[in-house]
């Protein structure tokens, strides 16, 4: 999915990962914990991808609102699981601006 033109500001979270070959469970809970983040009070949108390396990045109305995403109690147990990941790196940003083009 692309973005939609959100108003801004607004925060994004990039999670980017690199799997290992124990991946068991990956996608399916992947796919659970996109639809658990859309639950959440202040979710705005996310979109991925899903290579050799991972890229997620999930859009929040604000910083209490990712907050409260990554003190989930079901998020909270996914993120025990490193035996899935090489590396990951979760890095959060302010959106101050955002434009594009849609044919």
């Amino acid at each position: 999915m692309i973005v939609s033109n959100l108003k801004t500001p607004y925060y994004s979270v990039i999670f980017t990962t690199l799997l290992t070959d124990e991946i068991a469970g990956y996608l399916e809970t992947a796919v659970r914990m996109e639809k658990l983040a859309e639950l959440q009070e202040g979710f705005l949108e996310i979109e991925f991808a899903r290579n050799e390396v991972g890229i997620t990045v999930s859009y929040w109305n604000s910083l209490e609102a990712i907050t409260q995403w990554k003190y989930n109690i079901e998020h909270t147990e996914v993120r025990k699981r490193e035996q899935w990941y090489e590396h990951y790196q979760l890095r959060i940003c302010k959106v101050e601006k955002n434009y594009g083009f849609k044919k």
